[in-house]
């Protein structure tokens, strides 16, 4: 960003001054040498308390350099400190983006730990928040109106306004006379601006040029980190709504045709599964959440037994194992199900009888979700691979998908874990950590 009417910065400043007093000081004290040279009879008395005095003139004037110095070094900290104090309250509201309500927080944030008369922030056409003086007429809502700050957004520049014709405030008792307005960025474009006002030009130093550029490069960071939410909430629900279209086509296929046989057998039967059947994918396609509690997602998976166990009638056992108070805890929908329907696909003995336990307790702060079934196993070579994404056969949802999904809602670490004996059990544990969002609103 380029800061237009400005040439110099302070340390630039302090740069020129160490070498023109160093020049000067030189200078002198060669000239001064050269005359006692000259005049080394005359002045042979006196030269001892001059040559002192030159040496303490020199001394305090490098001191007094060194001391300005020090004072911006400290006021460079200060700035730096207050910035991320800023960026630290102010983070909470623009995770949410660049809007009218996180930029009025913002807006009251930063006239609170600033020392300017006012602050204004907008998007690309109009002004999300003011805040401090003149707030009577500069209000929010309106449309942008100050040339410099449509240049500040058409060219991505800072801009330093230095009398109220520059600001364009028509009202003549305005107490804001200059103002320094610097570009918001979001993707390395101009998204809106941040303005900070004063009551004269003299007060538009560097230090506070320096100082808005900084927090404004803050905010926009956290603008980006708002983006990164949308476009992961949006991947989350694209990736649900992908995985509601997944259920397994020979599951719809399967069932349509135990319904079609019940219609010639027992047709009360059939009606009553056809409802069910309904229900089911009801239920499996309007959610737009991906969070549930336990108790909607153990109601939903049972709709889908009901409908298994009309084909596979006695062949087919669920047991169930559920503590009562884990049903209001919230866990991802469509978490459980793949995994039951996948027990019920592998597992069984070489008569046909499948049986499947589902459990869920709380044990240190999490949730133990546990899928087992008494199918032939999953051989060792293939348990290493079972959960790496397009592993496996068939088009339903799949051990990989679910396992990314909590990866990526909970970290690595809940990964599904998955177990098997040969000829005896395969055993799936998810684990969902118990935080805040998980209790039932």
């Amino acid at each position: 960003m380029i800061v237009k009417h400005i040439k110099h910065f302070e340390t630039n400043k302090l740069k020129h001054q160490v070498v023109a007093i160093s020049i000067f000081v030189g200078f002198v004290v060669m000239s001064f040498c050269w005359g006692l040279s000259y005049f080394e009879g005359v002045f042979e008395k006196w030269s001892p308390i001059i040559l002192g005095s030159f040496v303490a003139f020199m001394t305090s004037v490098i001191l007094k350099v060194w001391a300005v110095k020090g004072e911006f070094e400290h006021s460079k900290a200060v700035y730096s400190h207050q910035i991320f104090e800023i960026a630290s309250a102010t983070l909470p509201y623009l995770r949410t983006g660049l809007n009218e309500k996180s930029a009025g927080e913002v807006a009251r944030i930063l006239i609170k730990n600033i020392d300017a008369m006012a602050v204004a922030l907008t998007n690309l056409t109009t002004i999300l928040a003011f805040s401090g003086a003149g707030e009577d007429h500069h209000q929010a809502g309106g449309l942008i109106l100050t040339e410099a700050t449509k240049e500040v957004l058409k060219y991505n520049e800072a801009r330093v306004l230095k009398s109220k014709k520059e600001i364009g405030c028509p009202v003549s008792n305005c107490p804001l006379s200059a103002a320094i307005a610097v570009p918001l960025e979001l993707r390395n474009k101009v998204a809106g601006a941040l303005k900070f006002y004063y009551s004269d030009k003299e007060e538009l130093t560097e230090s506070r040029i320096t100082f808005t550029e900084g927090l404004a490069k803050l905010l926009s960071t956290q603008l980006e980190l708002s983006e990164i939410d949308r476009q992961e909430g949006l991947a989350c629900k694209a990736e649900l709504k992908a995985l509601q279209a997944q259920i397994n086509p020979h599951f719809l296929f399967n069932t349509l045709n135990t319904i079609a046989s019940l219609c010639r057998t027992d047709s009360k039967k059939a009606r009553k599964l056809i409802i069910q059947f309904a229900d089911f994918f009801r239920k499996s396609l309007e959610r737009d959440s991906d969070l549930v509690t336990l108790e909607e997602e153990i109601d939903y998976l049972n709709t889908y037994l009901l409908l298994e166990e009309a084909r596979f009638g006695k062949n087919l056992q669920i047991l169930e194992d559920v503590d009562k108070e884990v049903l209001g805890i919230k866990i991802p929908f469509l978490i459980i199900q793949p995994l039951v329907e996948n027990a019920i696909k592998h597992g069984g003995t070489l008569w046909g009888h499948i049986k499947v336990k589902i459990a869920a307790k709380i044990y240190n702060s999490e949730v133990i979700i546990q899928v087992c079934d008494n199918g032939k196993g999953i051989s060792e070579k293939n348990l290493s691979k079972i959960l790496s994404p397009g592993f496996g056969k068939g088009t339903g949802i799949g051990l990989s998908n679910v396992n990314e999904r909590l990866k990526s809602l909970y970290g690595e670490e809940y990964a599904l874990e998955v177990t098997s004996t040969k000829n005896k059990e395969t055993k799936v544990v998810i684990h969902i950590p118990i935080t805040g969002e998980n209790d039932e609103d």
